[in-house]
């Protein structure tokens, strides 16, 4: 049976920790952590209102060469590495695909994706698309993907190619074990030796934002509250007491 890597994933401790931080809140602290453009370009929400965090599972495609693939796949099914990808799934991974943004290929479609949903996979990340929509949307699985389509994986012109290796998806590249943040503002890479620090500044981030919503929901001063200026700290300081207190 051919064989593939697997991923080092990260503590699961710290997957909880960023399981609070929106994508955008992780792209602007991971622009002031240097890196300028963490955000995937064409993948896009198709689970509404969900969110996800969890590690990356890769799968690359290239464009389609014959005398390397071949027509018939299915004469042995374990060729098929959007199969061997899945093999890998444990609760709360996020399978990201490097698609080329191909929008005739399915890369997965029910029967994958039911397998991926019941071994624990949180959501599927794809410069591509996905086929049989109307059952995947049932079930409980992220999806952030480029489109739709009738088709399966190779019927076209892509063929899998290597899993759990560097890939390029949405104009970001990611490494195996990433984490990824995805919600309705789209999907951003984290990469883990970055993701401590990502957690200890969306923290503070996350808030002084609850403290300055509060007040400019009141009516507050734009200028005063957003961002927080050194005039407004200690009654954000004072605030934030009172509500550890709270807790």
């Amino acid at each position: 049976m051919l064989q593939t890597p697997d991923i080092n994933r990260p503590d699961p401790a710290l997957v909880a920790a960023l399981a609070d931080i929106g994508a955008a809140t992780a792209s602007g602290e991971l622009y002031r952590l240097g890196i300028r453009n963490p955000t995937m370009r064409g993948p896009r929400a198709w689970s509404a209102g969900r969110r996800i965090v969890g590690p990356a599972l890769t799968l690359q495609f290239m464009p389609m060469r014959e005398d390397l693939y071949g027509i018939d796949e299915y004469a042995d099914p374990e060729r098929q590495l959007h199969r061997h990808v899945l093999y890998h799934t444990q609760p709360g991974d996020v399978v990201v695909v490097d698609a080329r943004g191909d929008l005739t290929a399915g890369i997965f479609g029910e029967m994958m994706l039911t397998f991926f949903a019941g071994r624990g996979g949180a959501g599927v990340v794809i410069d591509g698309c996905i086929r049989d929509y109307p059952h995947v949307r049932e079930l409980d699985v992220g999806l952030w993907l480029c489109g739709v389509t009738p088709n399966f994986h190779t019927q076209t012109g892509l063929m899998p190619f290597a899993v759990n290796g560097p890939i390029a998806c949405g104009g970001v590249t990611v490494m195996p074990g990433d984490l990824i943040v995805a919600d309705d503002d789209g999907v951003v890479v984290v990469p883990q030796a970055l993701a401590p620090q990502l957690v200890a500044r969306a923290s503070e981030h996350r808030d002084w934002e609850v403290f300055s919503r509060l007040r400019l929901a009141a009516g507050g001063d734009l200028r005063r509250y957003y961002p927080l200026d050194d005039a407004a700290r200690a009654e954000y300081e004072a605030w934030r007491t009172t509500e550890e207190a709270r807790r």
